[in-house]
């Protein structure tokens, strides 16, 4: 159902044409629904789910039914002790058992409880993977969604520069008609014009990849025609100090941190095989064998029975004693990884918050060129309509102002992801 309501949305898009606005929001929404990996993470959690019960750890009684029918033909010959001889061929037998028991578990080494621990654990962790897939879907939507603002800005800053040579090569046709212009000028201002035209062709182009691979991410259809309405704004309140203290909450560290106690349970489990072993059995059984000849012609029997069972391990040629060194390796190997995992999250956050750190400030100077730039390309516009100003000075200028916008994208792009991923290892980000 999920999937129809989306293919309609996607389908609007597609009617509507360019009337159709997807918002960050919405992206996040459909990826979450739609997303395989997300999927994959809560089927497994739902299989922890489900197996984290009492019964798979062994804490519950078991209850065994047995019935067996056999008739067999045999030949009969006894010779009994008072000298009587019994010869009888084609003997008709019936052996009848049946029987209901119950084995209830009462002390094997703690096992049970360590074994429910353990999947308690395993649930846990499960549940910690799918917010782990949840967050790395939101940050990659995240950031391919801003990708296309960013290359939707660069259209519209070769859009600009567009405006401003068809405007200049308007003004040298009519110099030319008048003959205050020669051929040259004219063969450069198409030149310019031809050039940012195919700029803008191939940032189309790139765009239009881009938004391909944000529907990729949405699991919809390449081709589904879309807008982005928005501009990047990025927060600057984000401190080292706010994302190191959260990185503990990140769900890969969690998760490693989870495998260390289910490696430690395992190692309890396996020592609990040098324990013995206590069970309470109990049933009811029904035998009854019949023939049609013999010295026993009818032996019927039937009634309850109660034990208990009690196996003591004595020797096994050291299995359960190796097995149990190799499960405290892997507690070792885990706390290992988890060392490592946490240095490597402090890396990860002290490069992305240096880069975020240093993308501001030039983020700010570059805000202040941009507007400069645009200021400069209209003042030598307006000198060269004025005749005081030349081509090459309007062409310089032009570039300065395309440059500057680009940069000043890149640069909100840029300090936009670093925030992004701040918030990714800190488990800050919010579908």
């Amino acid at each position: 159902m999920k999937r129809t309501v989306f293919a309609f949305f996607f389908l609007l898009l597609a009617v509507c044409g360019n009337s159709q606005v997807l918002t960050l929001q919405e992206a996040i929404d459909i990826a979450l629904k739609n997303n395989l990996d997300i999927e994959i993470a809560r089927n497994n959690f739902e299989a922890s789910d489900i197996n984290n019960h009492i019964s798979i750890a062994g804490g519950l009684p078991e209850v065994f039914g047995s019935f067996t029918n056999r008739e067999s033909l045999t030949t009969l010959n006894q010779r009994l002790n008072n000298g009587t001889t019994i010869k009888r061929p084609n003997n008709l037998t019936n052996a009848l058992n049946s029987g209901i028991e119950a084995n209830y578990l009462l002390f094997n080494g703690w096992r049970v409880r360590t074994t429910s621990r353990r999947l308690e654990a395993l649930e846990r962790q499960s549940e910690v993977r799918v917010n782990l897939q949840v967050q790395n879907v939101v940050a990659a939507v995240m950031v391919k969604y801003y990708d296309i603002v960013r290359q939707d800005s660069y259209i519209n800053t070769i859009q600009q520069s567009i405006a401003v040579t068809e405007q200049r090569k308007k003004l040298v046709d009519a110099r030319q008609s008048v003959g205050l212009a020669n051929n040259a000028d004219t063969y450069q201002a198409q030149l310019d014009l031809t050039a940012s035209q195919q700029e803008l062709l191939s940032q189309d182009l790139i765009l239009a990849q881009a938004k391909a691979d944000l529907m990729n991410l949405l699991m919809q259809r390449p081709d589904s025609i879309f807008i982005v309405k928005d501009t990047i704004i990025t927060s600057r309140d984000v401190t080292i100090d706010q994302v190191k203290n959260n990185l503990l909450n990140n769900p890969e560290f969690r998760s490693a941190d989870q495998q260390i106690l289910i490696n430690e349970l395992i190692v309890k489990e396996i020592g609990a095989q040098r324990y013995p072993s206590v069970g309470l059995l109990g049933g009811f059984n029904y035998n009854r064998n019949q023939s049609t000849a013999g010295f026993t012609l009818l032996n019927q029997n039937a009634g309850p029975f109660v034990g208990l069972t009690v196996q003591v391990p004595i020797f096994n040629g050291g299995i359960a004693k190796r097995q149990q060194r190799m499960a405290q390796i892997d507690v070792k190997n885990a706390t290992l990884i988890r060392d490592r995992l946490e240095n490597d999250l402090e890396t990860f956050a002290v490069k992305a918050f240096l880069a975020y750190q240093n993308t501001l400030q030039r983020l700010q100077v570059e805000q202040q060129n941009n507007s400069i730039a645009a200021d400069l390309l209209d003042l030598v516009q307006q000198r060269f309509l004025l005749g005081v100003g030349t081509i090459v000075d309007v062409r310089e200028a032009q570039r300065s102002f395309v440059e500057a916008g680009f940069r000043l994208v890149n640069l909100s792009y840029a300090a936009k992801v670093s925030e992004i991923e701040l918030k990714r290892l800190a488990s800050q980000l919010r579908p």
